[in-house]
């Protein structure tokens, strides 16, 4: 496996503990149960599909395997925006998780990107 994958793997886990703790923080301390469900799912599943996607069965598989990923680290962040302006996270943490969420999503993209120059110069 690459480098740049080997990053995507770790970070993309290292945010699903961050996504894990915050569930918890939201549960516990805010008694939020509907809102931290949502960002529960979503934002452990990227890590999930980028492990899914090292496995790819084909190249197209590994594409689509991250274009999920991709999908669902965006929706992560309209729950973090969307609990942030709703005061359920300050500033300070809204930004700390969103910038870990917008260099997931640039690594993402640059693995799909590269993937799909590697299958069009394989043809």
């Amino acid at each position: 496996m690459d480098t740049k994958r080997n990053i995507l793997r770790e970070k993309s886990f290292d945010f699903a503990v961050r996504i894990v703790n915050l569930h918890k923080f939201l549960t516990e301390e805010k008694k939020e149960l509907v809102l931290s469900k949502q960002i529960l799912r979503s934002g452990t599943n990227p890590g999930a599909m980028v492990r899914e996607a090292a496995n790819a069965e084909s190249g197209s598989d590994f594409i689509h395997k991250l274009s999920i990923a991709q999908k669902e680290i965006d929706e992560t962040m309209y729950w973090l925006e969307l609990m942030k302006a709703t005061n359920y996270l300050t500033e300070s943490q809204f930004e700390s998780l969103n910038s870990d969420a917008v260099e997931i999503i640039k690594l993402i993209k640059s693995s799909i990107i590269t993937r799909r120059k590697n299958l069009n110069n394989a043809k």
